[in-house]
């Protein structure tokens, strides 16, 4: 009886110090198949976090044994991946756009007018603004005229932008407002004009001559919609976003809603090179948050290939006279490298055509030393010569890439490229170079699920499943690189894969759960995805209703 109670009472005190042990965090995932895309590519089921941060990350046996929770979020086998990170867009920008009219889709010059006409009818405003047309889409191919519009906004003025960004149409109300006459001139931009007089179009930096008279929102404004774009990114599973382009005030408007904690995306900022941004931000060095990286700069050698604004080092195949747009002049562009590299920045630069990527890889060689770690970036790096392909490995040149552009310009790129269009969207061929790349979808210009990324990087199609064989397959990326690039590479591609994009003992818990394994499904299945729950810092910011 005595040996009885001493083992009773042994046994008793091993649970109690079974139980002891166990730590408290403050919620356990559980059940889950888990994509930890950690250096091995490997897999569990269980995931501890504690104060935003992941504890560990086990089979179910394993995180029961050695943690606790009163939240524990069992998922039945569902699909957890890191948070998706979009490595270039446009975040604030989309945002903004929100309220204007979208055009895309639109099949014709007079439906995009029509769109304007209706939408002005429920929601008047001061300015007719709206963007997403794209003439490539259409049976007559050519740029519009603004006729139509003069016809229907006569005394209101009109600016829409191409779907690209970097064309637009403005009405003759507008084109007054802003001067332009058939003799203005424009450095890094063109007038288009069709029998001496401007047609409403402008192409780049054009552009900013009416744009500068539009009245801008206001802080208030600003933050509504950060807070908009916020929610709609969040329920396509984004935990992250590079926003390409910012100036200081926006960027400190992010930082003062993210420590109010309203702003919860983790944002890595691209700054404008703008005497501002250099005084607040550049001149002091890095500035880092746990959810603002700011050590970027983002500058733009070229205009886009739909707008024949890509700067080529062969004239465009279907304008034989026609190289592109430089948009900004070498020596400045040179001097914003000087400037970043004095002070640990890296430079993002817009890179379209081939003619502007060896223009950049030229600039960066004089600054990068080889073997270096500084990540500068060509962002698109759509059209590449080949003879430059080894130079991103050289200078450790980052390809920021955008699958999805593949997809969109496919039927139209090879009337401008002929035969170049071979080696444009070489996205292996790019990822082989470094043996990485960050993808991103640069929305708005195009959707802002990342999914339709991933369905693109790997299968070269559009949601339509077109073309049936795939675009350029040769430069298709496995389900592995396509993960890798929305989540660790593009944490890597602005410094942070110590603190983000895999799942992993240490690292922020960011997290995606979907209905679907990415890495199994049919490659239609996987844009179809249905997002269950998006989690940032241990915390459900998205659920689906």
């Amino acid at each position: 009886m005595k040996t009885h109670s001493i083992i009773l009472i042994f046994t008793t005190s091993m649970i109690a110090m079974a139980c002891t042990k166990r730590q408290n965090v403050d919620i356990i995932i559980t059940n889950a198949t888990v994509y930890t895309v950690d250096s091995a590519f490997s897999k569990a089921q269980s995931i501890a976090v504690r104060q935003g941060k992941i504890v560990a990350v086990g089979s179910n046996e394993e995180i029961e044994a050695a943690y606790q929770s009163d939240s524990v979020l069992d998922l039945s086998g569902k699909f957890v991946y890191p948070g998706f990170i979009d490595a270039h867009c446009h975040f604030l920008g989309y945002g903004l756009n929100l309220p204007k009219d979208w055009l895309a889709g639109a099949e014709t010059w007079n439906e995009v007018v029509n769109r304007l006409v209706e939408n002005q009818k429920q929601y008047p405003t001061e300015w007719v603004e709206g963007r997403g047309w794209n003439q490539n889409e259409w049976e007559s191919k050519e740029f519009p005229t603004n006729e139509l519009l003069n016809k229907m906004f006569p005394d209101k003025p009109v600016f829409i932008v191409r779907i690209d960004g970097h064309a637009a149409i403005a009405n003759a109300k507008a084109l007054e407002i802003a001067g332009i006459t058939k003799n203005t001139k424009v450095s890094g931009g063109e007038i288009v004009l069709r029998d001496g007089n401007p047609t409403g179009v402008l192409v780049d930096n054009a552009m900013e001559l009416v744009r500068k008279h539009i009245p801008t929102p206001g802080i208030d404004e600003k933050a509504r919609v950060l807070l908009n774009a916020q929610k709609n990114c969040f329920a396509v599973g984004l935990t992250g976003v590079h926003d390409a382009g910012l100036d200081a005030d926006e960027v400190k408007l992010i930082d003062s809603l993210q420590m109010a904690g309203t702003l919860k995306m983790r944002i890595n900022a691209m700054l404008n090179p703008t005497p501002q941004n250099y005084e607040n931000y550049i001149s002091k060095g890095v500035y880092q948050t746990d959810r603002l990286t700011v050590r970027s700069i983002k500058i733009y050698a070229d205009g886009a290939l739909g707008s024949r604004g890509a700067l080529l080092l062969k004239p465009y195949s279907d304008s034989p006279k026609n190289f592109g747009i430089q948009v900004e002049a070498t020596e400045k562009l040179d001097s914003v490298c000087a400037m970043a590299y004095k002070h640990g920045y890296q430079v993002c630069t817009h890179c379209i055509g081939d003619a502007a990527v060896r223009l950049m890889l030229d600039l960066y060689s004089k600054y990068l030393p080889k073997g270096n770690d500084l990540r500068w970036r060509i962002e698109h790096s759509q059209v590449v010569d080949p003879a430059d392909l080894p130079r991103y490995d050289e200078y450790n040149v980052i390809p920021s890439v955008q699958t999805t552009h593949a997809t969109s310009d496919m039927f139209w790129a090879g009337n401008r490229l002929g035969e170049r269009i071979k080696y444009a969207y070489a996205y292996k061929s790019l990822l082989n170079q470094n043996g990485w790349l960050p993808n991103g979808s640069d929305f708005p210009i195009e959707d802002i699920n990342p999914l339709y990324g991933f369905y693109a990087a790997v299968a070269r199609k559009n949601i339509n499943g077109e073309p049936q064989s795939g675009f350029q397959m040769e430069n298709a990326l496995t389900r592995e690189q396509a993960l890798r690039a929305m989540t660790i590479w593009a944490a890597k591609s602005c410094f942070e894969e110590n603190a983000k994009g895999s799942i992993e003992p240490g690292k922020l818990a960011d997290f995606v759960v979907l209905d679907t394994d990415l890495v199994s499904c049919e490659p239609s299945e996987s844009f179809k995805a249905r997002v269950l729950l998006t989690i940032i810092n241990g915390e459900i910011v998205y659920k689906q209703p």
